[in-house]
């Protein structure tokens, strides 16, 4: 039979149908397009100047910006979607509210390799993927026209992605995301009533449930969440509170590229390299505002940094947009479950090859 579940955290409500009985192979996936990288893909390493001017870069051989022999490169977004220049001028029109455009839309190219993915790793690239995030995040979050900025990304074509190549983007806004402020303001006010943060309180309850848990590392927990919008959606916490994305150190970024190559990899496995988002919930820009002098003042205790995963196999319709419900056709127990024993199989098949070769 469905349940109806809903998100602790948001207030938002999930039905789990879980007597359509889908399993992975159910799913339509529609892979990313041909290989075309080289000259064709103004991303790939050797077309630096179909960019515009890099901002930041990682470079392992003393090359000069906006030439070949990078790691990583940050680049502003060729068509953004806001302007960095100019004022917000908030202003009234009647009851309607609004503000001049304003905001940074940057490019992380995250690999030269252009079919180079998460899943393939090893994590040592996807941490420097990680690197470049924090440094913007920490660049943007100085100017104090924008209020926060998202970090995420979209892999292949059910998830929007416009480009083949491996990239990830950061938007920098001048107000506070409806998602992301609801996030705030509940765990804000968990935290006034309880003195616990409600994200760890979470993580501490699926660990003692165990149902949900996919893996369970020092650092990090990646988890199924009780009220999944979509089929083997995962969202990975710090099990240490800590509200802010930017301030990781080395041991602690290296972490987080392992078990997020992990999760991608079991995902592949799983689901046959299905498109996905993936985006960084962070503490917004806490810089003093006018008029709010104690707007943050608890965050740093009430709010839990973390990052989601949807896989994007199923498709939202008339039904989701005009009630804001999301079905699910698989448990997330049935998906930890899953994930696990791709887990274990792996496991099994690496230990056999270690026998052969000590054998």
């Amino acid at each position: 039979m469905s349940e109806l579940r809903k998100d602790p955290i948001v207030d938002r409500w999930v039905i789990i149908a879980t007597e359509r009985g889908h399993r992975p192979s159910d799913f339509p996936v529609q892979p990313p397009g041909p290989n075309a990288g080289g000259a064709s893909c103004p991303l790939c390493e050797g077309s630096e100047l179909k960019t515009p001017p890099e901002v930041w870069s990682i470079r392992d051989d003393g090359s000069a910006p906006n030439t070949p022999g990078w790691q990583v490169r940050v680049v502003p977004n060729k068509f953004p979607a806001l302007q960095i220049e100019g004022s917000v001028n908030r202003r009234g029109l009647g009851i309607f509210d609004l503000m001049d455009g304003v905001g940074a839309h940057e490019v992380i190219v995250e690999a030269p390799e252009h079919s180079w993915t998460y899943a393939d790793g090893p994590a040592e690239k996807v941490e420097l993927s990680l690197r470049a995030a924090q440094a913007r995040l920490t660049d943007l979050y100085r100017d104090q026209r924008f209020r926060y900025a998202v970090i995420f990304r979209n892999y292949g074509p059910q998830a929007g992605a416009s480009l083949d190549h491996p990239h990830s983007q950061i938007i920098a806004v001048p107000i506070t995301p409806k998602r992301v402020k609801e996030e705030l303001i509940a765990s804000r006010e968990y935290y006034a009533r309880k003195e616990r943060c409600i994200f760890c309180d979470v993580i501490q309850q699926e660990q003692l449930l165990g149902d949900r848990i996919v893996i369970d590392r020092d650092q990090y927990v990646a988890l199924a969440p009780f009220a999944s919008r979509f089929p083997f959606e995962l969202i990975i916490y710090p099990k240490r509170h800590h509200h802010d994305f930017r301030s990781l150190d080395d041991a602690q970024r290296r972490g987080l590229a392992e078990i997020m190559h992990d999760c991608l990899r079991y995902i592949r496995t799983a689901l046959g390299n299905p498109s996905y988002n993936f985006v960084v919930y962070t503490s917004p820009n806490t810089v003093v505002r006018r008029g709010k002098p104690n707007q943050w003042g608890t965050i740093d205790v009430d709010y839990h940094w973390h990052i989601e995963f949807l896989p994007r196999v199923t498709r939202i319709a008339g039904f989701e947009w005009g009630t804001d419900f999301y079905i699910n056709p698989v448990a997330p127990e049935a998906a930890t479950q899953y994930l696990r024993e791709i887990m274990a199989d792996e496991a099994q098949a690496r230990q056999s090859e270690g026998a052969l070769v000590h054998g």
